[in-house]
């Protein structure tokens, strides 16, 4: 499994950014997708899944109607749109691939996944 993170840069607050996930070597309506990010000195944190296995979606609540996860599964992509960025958004984002059945709404944030990209830095200037 391969997992490639793109789009990240340098935006300024209440801006926009799309990064992008790309996948290989999975089969993919037996895999969720998660966006996670770290922040220099703070740990880890679940921010987007989308589990192809029943469809559903999740955010933190940290960037609820902000960000919008979605995907394509002709391009092998997933995608996280990220809107009215703030300051506090800014840190290394990743994508990573768990199985589906293990993703649920008490556990998708959790840091367990088995596949993860390289990671893309996110930066919002206030």
């Amino acid at each position: 499994v391969q997992l490639v993170e793109s789009g990240g840069g340098l935006v300024q607050a209440g801006g926009s950014l799309r990064l992008s996930c790309a996948a290989s070597g999975l089969k993919w309506d037996d895999f969720a997708i998660i966006w996670y990010r770290q922040a220099p000195g703070k740990e880890r944190e679940g921010v987007a899944c989308i589990n192809h296995g029943d469809g559903r979606t999740y955010y933190s609540d940290a960037v609820k109607g902000r960000f919008l996860v979605s995907s394509d599964k002709a391009k092998n992509t997933v995608y996280l749109q990220m809107n009215n960025l703030k300051p506090e958004d800014t840190a290394v984002y990743y994508c990573a691939a768990e199985t589906s059945v293990l993703v649920s709404p008490g556990s998708w944030h959790v840091p367990h996944a088995p596949f993860w990209g390289q990671g893309t830095q996110v930066t919002v200037s206030s």
